[in-house]
């Protein structure tokens, strides 16, 4: 994993409740969940237009945008939520001295919904970033 991601996030001075925050964490473990790359790219896709079609497609993104929505239920599947829980207690597990950090990650652990629609949004702006 990423300890000096950890420290920058931790250095950010978001709250831990934070989008951004919860948002660059699951973005972290993102590569630890094995997703096929032609999937996520189609489902990409599809989440831009629903983006674009409501309006600005640069404007931040939240957990309940539905572009975000969209790419979390085409995306939902058991072993990848299970691969998302694993990746995020592996990455709490270097957390430590950590304090905004720990508490993000610990709602993260423990609301699997927040979790899988922070992803969303996590991979849904690294399709943003890539454009």
């Amino acid at each position: 994993m990423s300890r000096p991601g950890l420290d920058a996030l931790e250095a950010s001075g978001l709250d831990a409740r934070s989008t951004e925050l919860l948002v660059g964490l699951t973005w972290l473990v993102s590569g630890e969940l094995g997703l096929d790359a032609d999937e996520l790219r189609a489902s990409r896709r599809r989440a831009m237009l629903v983006l674009v079609a409501g309006g600005d497609p640069h404007r931040d993104l939240d957990l309940d945008d539905a572009a975000a929505e969209r790419l979390a239920a085409e995306l939902d599947t058991g072993p990848r939520r299970a691969a998302l829980a694993h990746a995020l207690d592996a990455l709490a597990a270097e957390a430590d001295g950590l304090p905004v950090v720990t508490a993000a990650l610990d709602a993260l652990r423990t609301e699997p919904e927040l979790a899988w629609r922070s992803l969303s949004v996590a991979l849904l702006a690294d399709e943003l970033v890539d454009e």
